[in-house]
């Protein structure tokens, strides 16, 4: 199996692309530096496509193993042909290889294996090839047998007492023959694929469930979209569905039948049953299985893929700097939790208040908001999303009103997710940041801070707690960890990291450095002080060459030795950088002087690549990433990313009325659309079809967690609190 001709096919790149990244995959290397930093290389593969290359690659080796261990095992048994071994060699799955290596797994007793240990294969043989003109009866009496145990019983796995227990016996080992056979269910596989429906029926009629839709609902197999395929299997597992696959059995048993009946004899009817019999006790359980389980893994991997998506964009939303903001984390019983954070997200003050039921003070808890927004100076609330956020809106943008008309101060607030936030409150990361804190305050900090730097707060977070998908819960959990995982990097890695600010956390995601490392790096800069430039982390514990390599161009040092280390430059391109300046007119230092950095940024935009390339002996795509730095050192690329929309007044649900056009924050993206928060309690739904006049086939194709988005409402559920909404505007 060609690995290298086999992803270069899938990811539609060429083979000496993929055969350079193994390469650098095998050295150590990881995948943001891959993309950052070895472009040429790599042919400038992007961060997503070099994960999906190192997934592919991952199974297509496991894929070579497990043939290795097939034959090996084959082969110990005496039973390996040059047919199995040009079968392995072109299977492409898994699943094709444990299928060819079915017949000669070690199985569990069954119908089949007792036969064979009463004796009864010979007969199973001549049955099987129905050329034998002696009667079947006849034949079948040479193996009628009675076997006795020691204790003179009859031992009944041995014994066959009769001419139809001969025959069953042979039919069973028939049965189990059929079942086993690679090609067969290969090509049942492929028909069903092709032509089944899923069929699904409520399991008990009267009863009320989120899985209505589904209660007399059929598709085929090979058209069923991914949410629909886990919205089922839910429905199934909390008793609410029954699913089943109907399949054209007729076509089924005529694959088989044409295969194995040679014209009418003796044998013929006793062979179509057979056959009928290891398709309904052995193949088709076998093959529902494994139908139910392929469609399931391809939802999962969409699921993923959607929930990897929104993640990264949430994560690389748009920071909120300069500014004293409040995290306002809503409750009833218990209080609204309040937290107050400067614009460095420094901790200044933390109380409850009660304005939403039971306790309804709602004076008492405005008398301590307008003063915490008196003495800190607060520009912005931060409102958890949650359990009675809607009232905590209502009562934040009263607050808002009355500071503006006696104190003349404008005040917004914006609604920002709050899912993680009980997560991080117990984490021991948040006991470590916050030990005197109560648990219920640390929600309130996080959400605050969210606002002011989504990548910094989320980053403490597990990254499947972020909670922005479609059932997140219901899928393979390792396969999601791992992939959420490379998410947070490449968001860490793209944007970079301050190393004289960053907590552990976030520093732990940055390219070659592990949790270890990061503990490291911080305690060596609570003990020697600010880092003053990128080659000082080597004096770090356990971050050696190779570790450098890997993330010293992802790291930041503001006002140290360097003016190039607030930029993406590797400092083995230090050198380029520094001629490319001197080609120009200027030097390194002249990057920090904003009349000069004007002058830089026209200069180098008039920089021919490709003669500038040569001479200065780097490759254009690197050359073009140096420029790029040059022109903006030390910029934020998530300043480019859509702002939070800020709020200074309510929009009550029975404000909405059909026709009317609103802005929104996309909260989250699935497969059939997208759900805006347009500030109302629930955020709206635009279905796909109502994402532009041009047919959509994907909603991300469209828009992206954190965009703003202009909508119109088309339709308004007073009942169920639902609106829909068009983007036709």
């Amino acid at each position: 199996m060609n690995i290298t001709k086999i992803i270069a096919e899938e990811l539609k790149v060429k083979e000496s692309q993929v055969d350079a990244t193994i390469k650098l995959i095998d050295d150590g290397n990881t995948i943001p530096f891959i993309a950052r930093y070895r472009k040429e290389v790599t042919g400038g593969l992007s961060d997503e496509q070099l994960r999906d290359l190192g997934e592919r690659l991952n199974y297509l080796r496991n894929l070579e193993e497990r043939k290795k261990e097939v034959v090996s095992s084959i082969e110990g048994q005496g039973k390996l042909t040059d047919e199995i071994v040009i079968a392995l060699e072109m299977a492409k799955t898994l699943a094709e290889v444990e299928d060819i290596y079915r017949p000669y797994k070690q199985k569990k007793r069954t119908r089949a294996t007792i036969a064979k240990e009463k004796g009864l294969e010979p007969l199973a043989e001549i049955i099987y090839a129905q050329e034998e003109k002696t009667p079947i009866e006849e034949l079948a009496k040479e193996y009628i047998k009675e076997v006795t145990d020691k204790d003179g019983k009859i031992d009944k796995d041995k014994t066959v007492a009769s001419v139809e227990d001969a025959i069953a016996g042979a039919l069973d080992i028939i049965a189990e023959n059929i079942s086993d056979n690679a090609d067969y269910r290969k090509k049942i596989k492929k028909l069903i694929y092709r032509e089944a429906v899923v069929e699904t029926r409520a399991a008990k009629e009267d009863e009320k469930s989120n899985y209505e839709m589904y209660y007399e609902f059929n598709e085929k197999v090979n058209k069923l979209p991914s949410h629909r395929i886990l919205a089922i299997n839910r429905g199934e597992k909390e008793e609410f569905l029954k699913v089943k696959i109907e399949k054209p059995e007729d076509r089924v048993l005529d694959i088989m039948e044409k295969d194995i009946l040679k014209g009418e004899n003796q044998f013929t009817n006793y062979l179509r049953d057979t056959i009928l019999d290891s398709w309904k006790r052995l193949i088709e359980p076998s093959i529902d299985r494994e139908i139910r389980s392929d469609l399931t893994e391809k939802a999962e991997e969409q699921a993923i893929k959607v929930f990897g998506q929104n993640a990264k964009q949430l994560l690389l939303g748009a920071p909120l700097l300069g500014l004293t903001v409040i995290g306002f984390d809503p409750a009833y019983r218990t209080g609204c939790k309040i937290a107050v954070i400067d614009e460095t997200g420094k901790l200044l003050d933390t109380t409850t208040i009660y304005p939403t039921e039971p306790q309804n003070d709602v004076e008492g808890a405005k008398k301590v908001l307008i003063g915490l927004i008196a003495k800190y100076n607060v520009d912005m609330f931060a409102i958890g999303n949650g359990t009675a956020s809607r009232e905590s809106e209502m009562f934040v943008a009263d607050v808002i009103k009355e500071v503006k008309e006696k104190y003349g101060k404008d005040v917004h607030y914006a609604i920002v997710s709050e899912a993680g936030a009980s997560v991080y409150s117990a984490s021991k990361l948040a006991t470590e940041e916050y030990p005197d804190i109560n648990v219920s305050l640390r929600g309130a900090i996080s959400i605050a801070r969210r606002l002011q730097d989504p990548l910094a707060e989320l980053v403490k977070i597990e990254p499947k707690a972020i909670g922005v998908g479609q059932y997140q819960h219901d899928v393979d959990q390792k396969k999601l960890g791992e992939s959420l995982t490379g998410v947070v990097e490449d968001a860490v890695n793209k944007v970079g990291v301050d190393v004289n600010t960053a907590t552990p956390s976030l520093l732990s995601y940055v390219s070659g450095i592990n949790k270890t490392i990061a503990n490291n790096i911080v305690k060596y800069r609570d003990e020697n002080g600010k880092l003053k430039e990128r080659k000082e982390l080597l004096k770090v514990p356990k971050l050696g060459k190779v570790a450098f390599e890997q993330c010293a161009g992802f790291i930041r040092i503001f006002n140290g030795k360097n003016p190039l280390e607030i930029t993406s430059v590797h400092p083995e391109s230090y050198e380029i950088a520094e001629k490319l300046l001197e080609n120009i007119g200027y030097k390194k230092d002249d990057l920090l002087n904003k009349d000069s950095l004007k002058e830089i940024k026209e200069k180098l935009a008039r920089v021919n690549v490709a003669k500038t390339a040569t001479e200065l002996n780097v490759g254009e795509m690197t050359l073009k990433d140096i420029i790029d730095e040059l022109s903006k050192p030390g910029r934020d690329p998530r300043e480019e990313m859509p702002k939070p929309v800020l709020r200074s007044d309510v929009l009550k649900f029975e404000d909405l009325k059909i026709g009317q056009i609103l802005t929104g924050t996309v909260r989250n993206v699935i497969d059939f659309g997208a759900f805006v928060d347009v500030g109302v309690k629930h955020d709206g739904l635009v279905h796909i079809s109502e994402m532009s006049e041009k047919f959509v086939r994907n909603p991300s194709e469209i828009v992206s967690v954190g965009d703003v988005v202009k909508v119109k409402v088309i339709d308004v559920d007073m009942e169920r609190q639902k609106v829909k909404l068009s983007m036709k505007v």
